[in-house]
């Protein structure tokens, strides 16, 4: 899964790392192409491993002696439980081998399904969210906006949207502090989210980015976080999706094209391919919020 954009700002050093790190999380947020591409390793490895060790200790009847290839497919046949029957395992450390590896094949397998079904399974909220948000007039106040959209066929229900300012700050004694503050919209809740969302925070004296310019922006580094939350109709499990908004994606004075119009039948069109698109909304200048 990518990180949302305003994430690759943090570099972690020294935070403590466990020798596998959390596989459960990474194999459930990875994609699916990892996935699948970790399974054909993991499976090859395992049979390659066991080959080397049938040949170390050998008896295998109906194999090649030293065959690298015929020990490799018995160990797929064992592996899977296949057992065709042309070469079998001869010996106590042979047959002690195929019993390891058949455990090792119905444990192994037991895991795969589970993780697989989790990954399958795990509702998640696709979410477009525009590249830039805007500070632009609306209802003749400075407003902050950014474009959503459902990227699904379905609804997600019950949605709320939360919008959070986060900057660095100085305390009284000069302390620098990341502090985070509510950034209300004009509409933060709807019944269903369906097609395209404009959230709107209106830029008034109250409000943490009154004042607030490009270039000071930039020098306080502040991230505009948002947080969607809802419930997949299909699934009728709670989703969630975030994302965040640096300072170089903050167009100042700025508006979105127009991505909505009616065909000749009545129909409504959403254009999606300028949804991302934004234009100046007055004459080039420097722009403040407020």
């Amino acid at each position: 899964m990518k990180a949302p954009r305003g994430d690759t700002r943090v570099v972690r050093v020294g935070a403590p790392r466990p020798l596998f790190g959390d596989v459960y999380h990474a194999w459930l947020t990875a994609p699916w192409s990892v996935v699948v591409a970790a399974i054909v390793v993991l499976y090859l490895a395992a049979n390659a491993a066991f080959a080397g060790a049938y040949l170390a200790l050998g008896g295998l009847e109906g194999a090649r002696p030293g065959s690298f290839e015929d020990a490799f497919f018995f160990s797929v046949q064992t592996l899977s439980t296949i057992g065709y029957g042309r070469m079998t395992p001869v010996g106590t450390a042979a047959n002690a081998l195929v019993a390891v590896e058949a455990l090792s094949g119905l444990l192994g397998f037991s895991m795969v399904t589970g993780l697989l079904f989790a990954q399958f399974a795990r509702p998640t909220a696709r979410v477009l969210f525009s590249r830039v948000a805007v500070v632009t007039q609306r209802e003749g106040q400075p407003s902050l906006m950014f474009r959503m959209a459902n990227e699904r066929g379905n609804q997600i229900v019950d949605a709320h949207v939360r919008v959070v300012l986060a900057r660095n700050e100085r305390t009284a004694e000069g302390e620098e502090i990341r502090r985070f503050h509510e950034l209300p919209l004009v509409r933060g809740w709807a019944a269903f989210f369906a097609l395209t969302w404009t959230a709107i925070h209106p830029i008034g004296p109250d409000s943490p980015l009154h004042g607030v310019s490009a270039e000071t922006a930039k020098d306080a580094f502040v991230d505009i976080i948002v947080l969607v939350t809802g419930t997949d109709e299909t699934f009728s499990q709670a989703v969630h999706a975030r994302h965040a908004y640096g300072p170089r994606d903050i167009v100042w004075n700025g508006r979105f094209v127009d991505v909505m119009s009616q065909l000749p039948d009545g129909r409504f069109q959403i254009d999606y391919r300028r949804f991302h698109d934004a234009e100046p909304a007055v004459p080039a200048g420097r722009g403040s919020a407020g």
